[in-house]
């Protein structure tokens, strides 16, 4: 999530919150099963959040949650898997890590990313479409003038920094 509104003083572990992806394959009143606890398990080691599973979630970093949501959804076993700022509140490390981790993840599962982060597009996915009152659709993961023009309506200049980085040619207005 982009944000959410979490009380932080509420007293929900790191596990129970990735715990509650589960809830969808339980019935109303059941414990939560070992097979449960196996997938929350995987996932919370998957984004490098497990040895803080006892830890109440309010007491994390924004990243560190991100990372929490992220293995909630994982818990499932999703066929698709949407992710709304999936880099919001997290540090540079961990947005490398969660991309590697995304690309072997989406050998199968799909994965629809939604982000303004334009560094994370361009390095990180196999295609790109910009919405703004129409969609703008590029099989390849390559940013054009076109759409940063459609997708900003106004002058975007875009400085780039580290490697591995993509220089868009200067464009004008139209």
């Amino acid at each position: 999530p982009q944000n959410t509104d979490l009380n932080i003083t509420f007293p929900i572990s790191v596990m129970e919150v990735a715990l509650m992806g589960r809830l969808s394959r339980s019935r109303i009143g059941r414990r939560y099963s070992r097979n449960d606890r196996s997938k929350v398990e995987e996932a919370l080691k998957k984004v490098g959040i497990w040895e803080h599973r006892h830890i109440p979630i309010g007491r994390l970093s924004g990243g560190q949650r991100q990372r929490v949501f992220i293995a909630r959804a994982l818990s499932t076993d999703p066929e698709i898997l949407f992710l709304d700022e999936p880099t919001a509140s997290v540090d540079p490390e961990f947005e490398i890590d969660l991309f590697d981790f995304l690309r072997e993840l989406n050998k199968r599962v799909t994965i629809v990313a939604i982000t303004h982060d334009v560094g994370v597009i361009s390095r990180n996915v196999k295609s790109v479409a910009c919405v703004n009152k129409a969609l703008i659709y590029h099989e390849e993961g390559q940013i054009t003038a076109e759409m940063m023009d459609m997708a900003y309506q106004c002058p975007v200049d875009l400085i780039a920094h580290g490697i591995p980085h993509r220089v868009l040619p200067t464009h004008t207005e139209k």
